[in-house]
């Protein structure tokens, strides 16, 4: 709850930040010289692409919530069997070898969304994010039954 809460908060200083800025933007074309209107529309670029950024982002971890709720309710989500630090770390050799078993079964069936959700959650718990971003991604375009390019 509190990451949604946080999330929520900071989409919308964002958003406020996206029209702040593209205020500034339409009085600089509003001023009417060249130079103003040209940088006026390059600062107008700036939260178009902020803003489609933000809605991607949205969608993902909407995605991901909703296939986590689906995996839960099915109780197939994947356990937590890592050993932490006494400072409440995970042990990355504890992540490698979860990491490795969650591989193992997404190899035996790639073409299962639950197998590659699991294999995202190893890849963050062994801190990829990149990796684990991707192998969510599959995991989403899977359930949702679109082609997967490996």
């Amino acid at each position: 709850m509190r990451a949604k809460i946080s999330y929520t908060v900071t989409a919308a200083v964002l958003v406020f930040y996206f029209v702040l800025v593209g205020s500034r933007g339409v009085m600089l074309i509003q001023s009417g010289t060249l130079l103003t209107v040209t940088f006026g529309v390059a600062v107008l670029i700036l939260p178009v692409i902020g803003l489609w950024f933000l809605w991607k982002n949205t969608q993902f971890v909407r995605k991901a919530n909703q296939l986590a709720a689906e995996l839960d309710a099915e109780g197939g989500l994947p356990v937590d069997e890592l050993k932490r630090t006494p400072g409440g770390r995970i042990d990355r050799d504890s992540a490698d070898e979860v990491f490795a078993k969650r591989k193992a079964e997404t190899e035996a069936a790639p073409d299962d969304w639950r197998s590659w959700f699991r294999l995202a959650v190893a890849y963050h718990d062994a801190r990829d994010t990149p990796r684990a971003r991707k192998a969510m991604q599959r995991a989403i375009a899977l359930h949702d039954g679109k082609a997967v390019q490996a």
